[in-house]
């Protein structure tokens, strides 16, 4: 009668296992680069302003009035201009009203990317803040 092996060879154990320190190392290498790269995104953060029928009373005046149609065409004080003249214009608007804050409405229709075209060019204008005005439905 043949006796019961209680103890493997160390060879047939090393084929049994799955070694896990590559899976382990590359996880540690992802959470690391997140870590790392977290703080240099750049996350715009923007609180929607409650509708109201009252909203109009907390609008101030400015000189700066920005509106987008629903075919992306942009006004400045009701003059019809593009993305070109708008940087000049709000340059200048900067220089005149140093401490107005441009205010923009913004159809609903129209594409988001012209509502960050324009909030590029105010932040290249030297404007620290928008106003985004929202009508009440």
């Amino acid at each position: 009668m043949r006796k019961k092996k209680f103890f493997q060879n160390s060879t047939d154990l090393d084929e049994n296992l799955i070694n896990l320190t590559p899976l382990i190392d590359v996880v540690f290498v992802v959470l690391i680069s997140f870590i790392l790269i977290a703080p240099l995104l750049e996350v715009d953060h923007i609180n929607l302003a409650a509708s109201s029928t009252k909203s109009d009373k907390n609008i101030e005046k400015t000189n700066i009035v920005l509106k987008v149609k629903e075919d992306n065409s942009i006004l400045i004080n009701d003059r019809l201009v593009t993305l070109i003249e708008l940087k000049d214009i709000l340059k200048e608007k900067k220089r005149l009203y140093p401490n107005q804050i441009p205010q923009l409405y913004h159809d609903k229709k129209a594409t988001f990317g012209s509502y960050q075209s324009i909030k590029n060019l105010v932040d290249i204008a030297g404007f620290e803040k928008l106003d985004v005005v929202l009508q009440p439905d």
